[in-house]
């Protein structure tokens, strides 16, 4: 506490140091110009594909080739014109709407007629 019991000078040396220096600065270029000079031994480690215009994966050639190979087909089957045709004449002798028909039977009539009538 300040200004409590005799004053003391303390004599002990006091070193301040600068931190050592962290792996971006071991890579500056003077960093290692001077340590070249000095005779230090410098390792220098290419990363895998560093400055290529290569894809970080390779393993799309193997899945493309086997959707080349695949020869299902994958379209839905579509209904036919003639279940169309009758449920059109059905919904018109009832004097339905296509929305009034999809409430009665429990569909979304954008879902239901968008794709089959």
């Amino acid at each position: 506490m300040a200004g409590v019991g005799p004053m003391t000078q303390d004599w002990e040396p006091v070193v301040i140091r600068k931190k050592t220096p962290n792996a971006a600065a071991k890579r500056d270029e003077k960093t290692v110009n001077a340590a070249r000079r000095s005779g230090a031994e410098i390792e220098s480690v290419r990363k895998h594909n560093a400055g290529t215009n290569k894809a970080a994966s390779s393993g799309t050639s193997l899945n493309t080739k086997r959707l080349d190979d695949d020869t299902e087909n994958l379209a839905h089957e579509r209904v036919p014109t003639e279940l169309k045709k009758a449920i059109m004449q059905a919904r018109g002798e009832k004097k339905l709407t296509q929305s009034q028909l999809a409430q009665v039977h429990y569909f979304l009539s954008s879902l239901c007629f968008s794709s089959f009538l």
